[in-house]
């Protein structure tokens, strides 16, 4: 398969690292949260950004909330804070641990925050009170997934170990030594029939849920550690990205490697790719760097 390129625009202001990206569903709205603190609000088409939030620390972490609009940030070394990213204000925050905040998902009102210290933290965001502890590591929760149509959460960690647990008790459903080092990102492909999962290995897996999360497919995806995962809207293709600096396209069905986006090729990012994005609305994909930069690109099929 023939598949096109173009890099649309490149969005500067970030003074450090870009860690964090998230939409708005079915809007040209989306997020990005840095090393810097900053968190700013970008409009597709558009290479100004606006500052609505700015944080002591690092921002690994971003999550919208469909039922209630807002915006929700794991602040690193402090806590998640509720934003209304219309008004730029802060309604509430809750501090759980001096631990790094490395992902946050959002469902039934409650978010569900992974952290460095291990454990998972759930917490009612109306009373932002928190109400449970999934506590099954001592090495970093690194990322969370939500499984379509069905009641799990698959979290990552350095152990190595994927832990899928169940919503609404969370208790441990399944877990499995996935990867030969610390699992970075993990990705339920749109229609749940597989899990995919990327590692500080490099290398990319399927895992089939509901063959008790066997693997289906391993490939050697990248030469440093995958750091994300993201899948278009039709869920027929994914990209992934990458210390080694690269965004990669590929073909659900089978793992196909289609396209390479580096900075030799079509003047990518010059340093480790760390988050993405594929908007529904625009159908085009935005990378976020270390080189402090976002990246906006045509993915023609």
């Amino acid at each position: 398969m023939n598949v096109q390129v173009r890099k649309v625009s490149t969005l500067t202001g970030h003074r450090d690292s870009v860690f964090a990206l998230e939409l708005v569903p079915g809007t040209s709205t989306f997020f990005s949260g840095s090393g810097d603190g900053m968190i700013v609000k970008w409009q597709f088409g558009h290479d100004d950004g606006e500052r609505i939030a700015q944080m002591e620390a690092s921002v690994y972490a971003l999550r919208h909330d469909p039922a209630t609009g807002l915006l929700v940030a794991g602040h690193n070394f402090e806590g998640i804070h509720v934003l209304d990213w219309e008004a730029r204000e802060e309604l509430r925050s809750l501090k759980l641990t001096t631990a790094a905040i490395f992902d946050i998902v959002v469902t039934d009102g409650k978010a569900l925050v992974a952290t460095g210290d291990g454990t998972v933290y759930v917490v009612d965001l109306a009373s932002m009170t928190l109400v449970y502890r999934i506590a099954a590591s001592a090495q970093p929760a690194r990322c969370l997934a939500i499984r379509p149509g069905a009641r799990e959460v698959a979290v990552g960690y350095s152990d190595n170990w994927i832990r899928v647990f169940r919503l609404g008790d969370f208790s441990l459903a399944r877990e499995y030594e996935a990867h030969n080092n610390s699992v970075f990102t993990v990705r339920y492909t749109p229609n749940g029939q597989w899990l995919l999962s990327g590692s500080r290995d490099a290398r990319l897996k399927a895992w089939q849920p509901n063959e008790g999360y066997k693997q289906h497919q391993e490939v050697a995806a990248h030469m440093f550690a995958i750091n994300d995962i993201c899948f278009s809207p039709d869920g027929k293709h994914f990209v992934t990205c990458s210390m080694d600096k690269s965004v990669k396209v590929w073909r659900t069905e089978d793992l196909t490697l289609l396209k390479v986006i580096d900075k030799a090729r079509h003047a990518g990012h010059g340093t480790s790719v760390n988050k993405l994005l594929w908007s529904p609305v625009t159908n085009q994909v935005v990378s976020a760097s270390d080189d402090r930069t976002i990246s906006i690109w045509d993915v023609i099929f």
